[in-house]
């Protein structure tokens, strides 16, 4: 549906205007408009295709969403995708920005996201010496305010990441330890996912060969890049850290497992001493003078039980009981 249509003029705002007046501004010079939708379907982008003169292969991204985030050049005009992540009920939830952004119209289009960009425009009208820029200051805002949503969510992996890391060397913790990070690391990658490309995309709008229509604007689009380098850095700390954490958890379950098994084999040499005693005074020997001697069933209960004891404390002292 349609947020709203502004025309903006030397960087003021002028008013809300419908959409069947949208070509009409656009020809007044120094005049840009300003467009935004949230979950269009496909009659308003063909509408606004023909307000705005769209690219159509940009028009069918649009429509399609879930596209990787990106910045394309079609002749004076760019396309820019950006996805944008939102912490609800302890999950990632990923949503889709589109923007259209020509010499004097800004198009923002953006899908599955519940927060929406009444701020970036209320921030941009009490700049009219920024917003004079045009359009690119407002792609600029646009992505400014995406980014700057990303900074929260890489918070809160890091928390979360720090609370498995004290559980770590809990007894009995490691196989919950273990399936935390691994839903960790895949929210992790989801981050990588919306940033790495876009930082790409970014990097094409500034130094160098850029659209003459970001020109101006150049150092801006850099701060963005700063800030996108700055979060994917943070993203590859915690995703290294996350793999650390994963081998510590899986050298303390073998820790417990030989210790199981230490103990299991002390008792069973004390058992097999005991085995051992009892079958060779369990066997029908011929000439065994103790078999008549009244104190012979004593005597061999008294070694059994010396034997098993020096065991025991040989085995307790090293650590193995």
């Amino acid at each position: 549906m349609l947020i709203n249509c502004v025309a903006y003029q030397e960087g003021k705002k002028l008013s809300d205007i419908p959409v069947a007046e949208i070509s009409d501004y656009l020809a007044r010079p120094a005049c840009f408009v300003w467009v935004a939708l949230r979950d269009p379907g496909v009659d308003e982008l063909t509408e606004m295709q023909d307000e705005f003169g769209l690219h159509e292969l940009a028009v069918e991204d649009a429509t399609r969403g879930n596209q990787r985030p990106k910045v394309e050049e079609y002749g004076d005009s760019l396309f820019a995708v950006m996805q944008t992540v939102e912490l609800v009920d302890g999950a990632l939830k990923v949503g889709e920005v589109d923007v259209f952004v020509g010499p004097n119209y800004v198009l923002s289009s953006r899908r599955n996201a519940s927060q929406g960009f009444l701020g970036v425009r209320e921030r941009a009208e009490r700049e009219p010496k920024l917003l004079a820029q045009g359009s690119a200051f407002v792609l600029y805002a646009l992505m400014d305010a995406v980014v700057d949503r990303y900074f929260p969510v890489v918070d809160m992996l890091d928390s979360e990441l720090e609370k498995i890391e004290e559980r770590i060397f809990i007894r009995g913790s490691q196989r919950a330890n273990i399936e935390q990070l691994y839903e960790l690391k895949a929210k992790v990658l989801m981050m990588r996912h919306a940033v790495a490309p876009l930082m790409e995309g970014v990097g094409r709008l500034y130094g160098g060969r850029v659209p003459a229509i970001c020109v101006d604007t150049q150092e801006y689009f850099r701060d963005v890049h700063d800030h996108l380098h700055r979060i994917a850095g943070t993203l590859d700390t915690i995703r290294d850290t996350i793999s650390t954490a994963i081998q510590v958890n899986l050298s303390m379950v073998a820790i417990d497992e030989s210790e199981v098994n230490k103990r299991l084999a002390a008792w069973a040499a004390i058992f097999a001493i005991v085995t051992a005693f009892a079958g060779l005074w369990g066997m029908n020997f011929k000439f065994m003078p103790e078999l008549e001697w009244k104190y012979g069933y004593p005597m061999a209960v008294g070694i059994m039980v010396t034997v098993c004891g020096v065991l025991y404390w040989r085995f307790k002292r090293s650590g193995w009981l």
